[in-house]
């Protein structure tokens, strides 16, 4: 399992949904631009100390994370307020990728038509949308306890090394 972000605009939730790939094991994909430099001391805040523990790669671009990901034969699952089937009605594998778009936007019509499933977290009517960290904790925890890979394990190794890679 792994959590990619599309364009990710606020420091601060790219922080955390980084220090939740470190403590549950999960690589995580930062879809360039962000709307912050990773040097940022938000980022660096939420992420803590956790992020020389999670195994992260920042894609150049769309295009270079949609080629490492069919090379890699990964689904893409796109949590979206848009989404037509509810996380917890899906069927998770463990090569699977949760992608979520922009705080500020979401994702383009391109990325949400590459994504092999939209899927939606239910909540009240009238309320817009979850923190898009929160959203990642939720779904995280669904595709791992139906994968049964929820025993913080070690990040997959089929990611490039830790820390910061390009792609």
């Amino acid at each position: 399992m792994q959590i990619a972000l599309y364009q990710p605009d606020i420091p601060q939730n790219t922080g955390t949904i980084l220090r939740l790939c470190a403590c549950m094991g999960v690589a995580a994909h930062i879809i360039e631009p962000a709307g912050f430099p990773i040097s940022d001391r938000h980022f660096r805040r939420a992420g803590m100390d956790y992020l020389d523990q999670v195994n992260w790669t920042r894609h150049d671009s769309w295009t270079k994370f949609e080629e490492w990901r069919r090379l890699g034969g990964h689904r893409l699952l796109l949590l979206t307020t848009k989404g037509a089937t509810p996380y917890l009605d899906f069927r998770y594998q463990a090569s699977d990728i949760l992608l979520f778009g922009r705080e500020s936007a979401g994702v383009p019509q391109a990325v949400a038509d590459a994504a092999d499933a939209r899927l939606v977290i239910p909540i009240r009517p009238g309320l817009r949308s979850l923190n898009v960290a929160m959203a990642a904790a939720v779904a995280l925890g669904e595709a791992l306890r139906q994968t049964g890979n929820g025993e913080a394990a070690p990040n997959d190794v089929s990611c490039s090394g830790s820390g910061i890679a390009h792609g």
